[in-house]
């Protein structure tokens, strides 16, 4: 049996009790509230949690916003607020995952300052051989039954059978020049977009485990806000690449811990900032399937979730409804409160629409405790960490 893991998120609103997530197996969390309520300051305290109080777990954020980088700071401007609870402020190791060249994306004196203050900056390339079929032509908007789609489904195809994970962009664009089956003008527009996608800066020459860049002792965060969120949904194409391939180590790793075998992948708490942008409600994009998979499977790989959004009616209902830890701050809009309400439970005294209606402070939330059957008003703790959100 697991010994008990407690996280502790802050005290009961009438009662003052603390409160806590049990964070001894897999979680899945949502964090919602409107701008400036407080939600991604929420998800900084559970990310101190999970990084201080879990063993063999790698936190991994997602953070299309560039403001968690500065975890790797002390909280001095509530240290005062800090000492009335209990707690003192940190600094953490932070693994700034980049997609790209660093150099690049930041510039060259903004990236000396961040190594300058403790900053672990570390590239992050896809490799093509990561990215299925399928997911080649959705990155292009091709349908698979016409033309392009066809030759490029059938070169990545073809690749895979041939060299495995062997392979990179300059393959692609060779097998695509050298099918007999497609006609010129086919090949010349979809060799126009793969040399297009050279210039996003994110594919790897040679193949790299993407495991490999992950620290198992730091707060790993992939930042996105270098990436451009435009119409190729590259920030999702990331996402989507790096937590295939954690999810399909984690399978192969929990069997090896069932035959009581060494393991050398840990569990990965994954945590979403922005999330409808990833599962977005009534559409697809290149990383919602492996997302909701995540939330819905993960448990027996031993892979946990938080997802965090302003626009609770604007994320997938299948990603909502499937998390078992509910944070809620202040809402306002109707379709957000109606979507929340739909989550409301037989053991709740009243629908959780009345609960949130008795939100009037920032860093207050309902939450909801699936597994306990418990619902109460918080008052979140203060963060160890310094916040770079400003409003949330």
């Amino acid at each position: 049996m697991k010994d008990e893991i407690e996280l502790f998120i802050g005290k009961e609103l009438d009662t003052d009790e603390e409160e806590y997530v049990d964070g001894s197996h897999s979680r899945a969390v949502f964090i919602c509230g409107k701008r400036g309520s407080g939600k991604s300051y929420s998800m900084g305290d559970i990310i101190e949690e999970v990084h201080d109080h879990t063993q063999g777990v790698v936190p991994l954020i997602v953070d299309p916003m560039g403001i968690y980088w500065t975890m790797v700071s002390e909280n001095e401007e509530q240290q005062n607020s800090l000492w009335d609870w209990g707690l003192q402020s940190r600094a953490y190791r932070v693994n700034l995952l980049v997609p790209g060249n660093p150099k690049e994306r930041y510039g060259e004196e903004v990236l000396s300052e961040m190594k300058r203050r403790g900053l672990e900056v570390s590239a992050i390339k896809i490799n093509p051989s990561d990215i299925s079929p399928d997911g080649w032509c959705d990155l292009f908007d091709l349908n698979i039954n016409k033309p392009m789609g066809i030759t490029l489904y059938r070169a990545i195809r073809n690749l895979s059978r041939q060299q495995g994970n062997e392979f990179n962009l300059d393959d692609i664009i060779d097998t695509v020049e050298g099918d007999a089956q497609s006609n010129e003008r086919t090949k010349e527009a979809l060799l126009n977009r793969l040399e297009m996608s050279r210039d996003w800066g994110l594919f790897s020459d040679t193949y790299t485990p993407i495991w490999d860049r992950l620290d198992e002792t730091s707060l790993n965060v992939l930042d996105l806000s270098v990436v451009d969120p435009g119409k190729y949904g590259l920030r999702n194409l990331v996402v989507s690449v790096l937590c295939r391939d954690l999810f399909k180590r984690r399978i192969k790793a929990r069997k090896r811990e069932e035959l009581e075998l060494q393991v050398d992948v840990p569990r990965v708490w994954l945590f979403i900032d922005e999330a409808h942008n990833f599962v977005p409600s009534g559409e697809s994009s290149l990383s919602k399937d492996i997302l909701i998979r995540w939330v819905k499977e993960g448990r027996q790989p031993g892979v946990s979730l938080t997802v965090a959004t302003q626009q609770p009616s604007a994320l997938d209902h299948d990603m909502v409804s499937q998390c078992d830890v509910i944070l809620c701050h202040k809402i306002t809009t109707r379709e957000d409160i109606q979507e929340l309400n739909r989550l409301s439970q037989d053991y709740m005294s009243s629908e959780l629409k009345t609960y949130i209606q008795k939100l009037d402070r920032v860093g207050q939330a309902v939450y909801v405790d699936d597994e306990d059957e418990s619902i109460s008003i918080v008052q979140m703790r203060p963060r160890r960490s310094r916040h770079g959100g400003g409003e949330n």
